[in-house]
């Protein structure tokens, strides 16, 4: 059956990202099903809601979204590709609510004993992949209960990595240093182009080692874009803000603008062009995270007012404001 992902969500079409993670949040809680165990049709809006809320964040899920509706999308996206790289587990820990979103989802349930039954719940882009030395690097997180009777597995480590702008642009690769135990171990790291804030790496079995015959926990390399001095992010698409004086926006005339990969491009402002317009550079944005294809960049017209005039200015205009300008 179609979803209006935007409606399970009550938001609005236009939401912002921060909006639509508000939304979830306060979903969640009221139909998590752990408060609501008398009611059996709550597991399944907690279901729904996290499920419209992994397409909704997802800037370039929600774009496919908004192109194809819900029919359309679901024809491209298995139910495991929607949740790639999803955040929801984080959100719930964040809320006191634990991080059994994807057992839930999948069927991790308990064992015959009331105990819990194995289950890790891995999304990735294919397996290791061998630009990475067969490390093991996956996009997203595993997810999983705590084994029954055997060795306690290693916990899992988190590390932050700062990127910056250009670094998302081209891919890059990053010596990472953290605390093993009592090591300090270093790693590289493979940044594909095209990530963003949230998104994580994980390097199996470079977590905490495990009990004696047990399976050490993972490294998860959590990626934080820093913001640019000059362009802002969108998605895919990059946004940079020019002045434009109000007779060349008037008349029409063209800027420079220097790219993320160095490039210098024209830019033509039409004649009337007004303030807060934004011009397209098609293809000049960021690479689609797994795509070959690129998003736009697009060039904000700001039109400042002068604070001061010179004399000569100052008669110009108001000659400009007797012709009613």
């Amino acid at each position: 059956m179609a979803k209006d992902y935007y409606q399970v969500l009550g938001v609005d079409k236009k939401a912002s990202q921060e909006e639509i993670k508000k939304a979830y949040r306060k979903l969640a809680l009221k139909y998590h099903p752990d408060r609501n165990k008398e009611d059996k049709s709550a597991e399944e809006k907690f279901k729904e809601v996290g499920e419209a809320y992994a397409v909704l964040s997802d800037p370039n899920k929600r774009k496919e979204y908004d192109t194809f509706g819900s029919q359309g999308f679901r024809q491209r996206y298995s139910q495991e590709d929607i949740y790639k790289g999803s955040d929801l587990n984080d959100i719930l820990r964040e809320m006191g609510l634990g991080g059994d979103f994807f057992s839930r989802i999948f069927g991790g349930g308990r064992g015959a004993a009331g105990g819990p039954s194995f289950r890790t719940y891995t999304f990735n882009s294919g397996g290791p992949r061998p630009d990475m030395g067969g490390m093991g690097f996956d996009f997203g997180q595993a997810y999983g209960d705590a084994g029954m009777g055997g060795p306690a597995r290693g916990t899992d480590l988190v590390y932050e990595l700062p990127v910056t702008l250009e670094e998302v642009f081209h891919g890059a690769t990053k010596m990472v240093s953290y605390r093993r135990g009592s090591q300090v171990e270093r790693v590289s790291v493979k940044v594909p182009p095209g990530i963003a804030t949230g998104k994580k790496l994980r390097l199996a079995g470079k977590g905490e080692p495990g009990a004696p015959g047990a399976p050490a926990g993972d490294l998860f390399i959590r990626v934080r874009v820093l913001d640019h001095p000059q362009m802002r992010r969108d998605g895919d698409d990059l946004e940079i803000t020019r002045d434009v004086p109000f007779s060349q926006a008037a008349l029409g005339s063209s800027l420079e603008v220097t790219t993320l990969d160095g490039k210098t491009l024209t830019v033509r402002v039409p004649k009337g062009t007004q303030n807060g317009a934004r011009l397209r550079l098609r293809g000049q944005g960021l690479p689609h995270f797994h795509g070959t294809e690129r998003g736009d960049l697009y060039v904000k017209v700001n039109v400042p007012v002068p604070e001061r005039l010179t004399k000569r200015q100052k008669e110009l205009l108001e000659e400009l404001a007797q012709e009613g300008l």
